[in-house]
């Protein structure tokens, strides 16, 4: 069998790209269905991009890498296409935007997509060989227990990095990348809850209090989830992607700056009552209680002096913590670190070493803050290749 274009993965970053690649396009996928990590994703009903959305949201070991693609196929256009469908959205918080409904309508967006640019998909199927024979990559895929040879002109892989395993996630694009000569930096996981060996917050599994949690190189305003294993929720799962193992992360409890006027205050009206049952107005009591022996005083508020008082708000913003380690690939939202983007060209995704090989979305190293930027790099670099191949002189 002959194609124009093969796309190995059929999640965002390679739906997207077959629904621009043009005629003779097929697209690939050991998983069932399409899009799985769509469908799981922002709690059923998919953040599928952000207001916000800009380079300065991405790390990547080349920070200009994703201005061209994001510039070229921006939040905006991507959000026409939702409204072109007539999928309701809404703001969350921060940008954020979901579907009204459930996240299965953004891949039926996609299949119409797809299915308008004639595209092809093929569910359960097996990469099993990949080889170049210096004009064409020829691709040997076991698909409903039979072995089909797929010669094509492009190459597109698609199919992302190692996080969430249990759907399947491999290493796949690394390998097809040292195949053809790239390099790869460092990958482990993000956007991933931390962890502490001695699950000194298992007590507190649950609660969850706004902050501003920080390291050494940035900071984010956030609500911070404790668990039985450490510390998850946004705040947490953004830092994630800054932290290394053996750092600390320093979590301010009072990111607004106004708790120590307002114990002041009540201390001249509240005098009589306990510290600790005023500081429960303004943290969950369960976390009060568990900070009580280490960073609180003891006594009623009259009993606190201003420098006493101050002193514990500056302990209560400068909580200092050394997590172990996080849970990892299991639960990580996107993989740091991936295909060297040296050896890509910018604008069409395309290697510099092996004309018509592409590498999209996630399996590359860029990566993006927690809050629909992931998916906005999926959309932006499967629609940079994309075009590049629609617009390629004809073999």
């Amino acid at each position: 069998m002959q194609v124009n274009t093969l796309i190995l993965g059929a999640g965002a970053a390679g739906m997207m790209c077959a629904a621009q690649a043009g005629a003779g396009t097929l697209i690939v996928d050991h998983a069932r269905a399409p899009g799985e990590k769509i469908r799981i994703s922002g709690g059923g009903r998919c953040n599928f991009t952000n207001m916000h959305a800009g380079p300065e949201n991405f790390l990547s070991g080349n920070p200009h890498f994703c201005k061209s693609a994001l510039s070229r196929y921006t939040q905006w256009d991507f959000i026409d296409l939702v409204a072109r469908h007539g999928i309701a959205y809404h703001e969350k918080t921060l940008g954020q935007l979901f579907c009204d409904g459930k996240s299965g309508q953004i891949i039926a967006l996609l299949r119409a997509e797809m299915a308008r640019a004639g595209a092809d998909l093929w569910l359960q199927t097996a990469l099993a060989e990949l080889t170049h024979d210096g004009s064409r990559f020829i691709a040997t895929l076991d698909r409903e227990g039979q072995r089909t040879t797929v010669t094509a002109c492009h190459l597109v892989v698609a199919t992302g990095g190692k996080s969430i395993p249990k759907m399947g996630a491999t290493g796949l694009a690394y390998d097809i990348a040292a195949q053809f000569g790239h390099g790869l930096r460092e990958t482990r996981p993000a956007l991933v809850p931390l962890t502490f060996s001695d699950q000194r917050f298992a007590g507190l599994s649950g609660v969850s209090a706004p902050a501003r949690v920080s390291n050494a190189r940035t900071a984010f305003d956030e609500s911070v989830l404790f668990t039985h294993r450490g510390l998850s929720g946004p705040a947490i799962l953004q830092i994630s992607s800054y932290w290394r193992e053996g750092e600390d992360i320093v979590i301010n409890l009072d990111p607004g700056g106004d708790l120590f006027e307002t114990l002041r205050a009540q201390r001249q009206q509240e005098g009589r009552r306990k510290l600790t049952t005023e500081l429960a107005r303004h943290l969950p009591a369960r976390l009060v209680d568990h900070l009580a022996p280490d960073l609180l005083p003891n006594g009623n508020l009259a009993d606190q002096s201003d420098a006493a008082l101050a002193e514990m708000v500056r302990n209560l913003r400068a909580w200092r913590l050394r997590p172990t380690g996080s849970e990892g690939y299991r639960t990580a939202e996107v993989t740091l670190g991936g295909i060297d983007t040296a050896g890509l060209n910018s604008q069409s995704m395309m290697s510099q070493t092996l004309p018509n090989l592409f590498f999209i979305g996630e399996a590359v190293d860029v990566t993006g803050w927690l809050g629909g930027y992931n998916f906005q790099w999926a959309w932006s670099s499967g629609w940079a290749a994309g075009q590049a191949i629609k617009t390629a002189p004809t073999a």
